[in-house]
C-alpha cells in the first residue's frame, strides 16, 4: 500500500489562489514588527505568503496586499528581496 503525503498548501496574500507551500515564498512579520522574506518557512512570528511570480510580487506592492495581511508598513526592499529570490530561482532551477 503506497501513501500519498498530502502537500501542504497555501493561499498567495495576493491572488487569493492555493498553491502547494513549496511555489510560495513567505514573508513574516516578527513581534517587533520587522518585516523579512523567509525562505526557510521557518521562521517566528505572523507569516504571509507570495506566489512565485513577479507578477504577484507587483500586484502585492501596488495594491499594498502584504501590509493589510501583516499589519504592518512594508518596505519597498521586501518587494526587491521578493522578486531577487525569484529571479535566482529562475535562472538556477531551484
Amino acid at each position: 500500500m503506497t501513501s500519498k503525503r498530502k502537500v501542504p498548501l497555501r493561499k498567495c496574500a495576493v491572488t487569493g489562489e492555493m498553491f502547494p507551500k513549496k511555489e510560495m515564498i513567505r514573508v513574516v512579520r516578527t513581534k517587533e514588527g520587522d518585516v523579512s522574506v523567509d525562505v526557510t518557512g521557518k521562521k517566528s512570528g505572523r507569516g504571509t505568503y507570495v506566489s512565485k511570480s513577479e507578477e504577484a510580487v507587483e500586484q502585492a506592492r501596488q495594491t499594498n496586499a502584504l501590509q493589510k495581511q501583516l499589519g504592518v508598513k512594508v518596505e519597498d526592499t521586501i518587494y526587491d528581496e521578493l522578486l531577487y529570490v525569484i529571479r535566482r530561482e529562475a535562472l538556477h532551477g531551484n
